[in-house]
């Protein structure tokens, strides 16, 4: 019988992290390296994937995730150099805090033209690169793929939370990641036994957001704070690895008990 210390390693096995040099994928990356996964650190930002590689130990893989072509590329193109892939993990996402036109701005002002661009970085990005990775991933043995979804896949927005600030909730991010959950499920049953597909639906995190927000979400929030990168540690190790060898389909929530109440 395996010990939980074994389940948990990776070494010998090659992950892709897609969107690897932002917030979340960075913090992705470091956690399979740390337990011995080979990393591929793709990202359209190919200076900043190359210092997350660099700093993991990992290999860089600049890739526009909007472009199918480059996408499906990307993956070649890890396989080839890493000899096969046994973990996925998508968190690449265009977030509330980006500055796109017709983005974060009330309802009324967000436009098409985001909103085809959430969908296409945040879901039909997820979609590509696991259908292009599924025969890799199905002859592993050790198949995994992990989803960003988040808080807002399940829940509406609280407007109250951005008032006077310059932030704002636009719509697509929450119908994005719904899609990502949804995406997620029927992957669940349509790639297996051989692979396994989970996601992670973290709650706000802090990144130096406005005080009266981080207030409003703190005395929402029931462990009394706003989330940290490394909360999310702990969910990567245990839905890449052989800890959740009999999961999937499942969607873990780290909102420290945002959508409980």
């Amino acid at each position: 019988m395996s010990t939980v210390s074994e389940l948990m390693r990776l070494d010998g096995r090659r992950a892709l992290v897609a969107g690897g040099a932002g917030h979340i994928g960075a913090t992705a990356a470091e956690t399979l390296a740390e337990l011995g996964a080979s990393v591929a650190v793709c990202d359209a930002d190919g200076e900043r994937a190359q210092a997350v590689a660099g700093r993991i130990g990992g290999i860089a893989v600049p890739a526009d995730l909007r472009g199918e072509d480059g996408t499906r590329a990307a993956v070649r193109k890890v396989a080839a150099e890493l000899g096969g892939l046994d973990v996925i993990v998508h968190a690449a996402a265009l977030v509330g805090s980006a500055s796109l036109p017709g983005w974060a701005v009330p309802f009324g002002e967000q436009s098409v033209e985001a909103w085809d661009e959430a969908l296409r970085v945040n879901l039909t990005s997820a979609f590509v690169l696991v259908q292009e990775a599924q025969d890799a991933l199905a002859a592993s043995g050790h198949g995994a793929v992990v989803l960003f979804g988040s808080i807002y896949a399940s829940v509406g927005p609280e407007p109250a939370l951005y008032e006077g600030t310059s932030m704002a909730n636009p719509v697509a991010y929450g119908v994005s990641k719904g899609g990502v959950l949804q995406l997620m499920r029927y992957l669940a049953s349509e790639l297996a036994p051989r692979v396994r597909v989970n996601a992670i639906s973290p709650g706000g995190i802090e990144r130096g957001q406005p005080a009266d927000f981080r207030r409003r979400y703190e005395e929402r929030t029931p462990l009394g704070r706003m989330a940290t990168e490394p909360d999310l540690k702990g969910a990567i190790a245990y839905l890449a690895s052989d800890l959740s060898a009999y999961v999937t389909g499942h969607e873990l929530v780290v909102d420290g008990g945002w959508t409980a109440r």
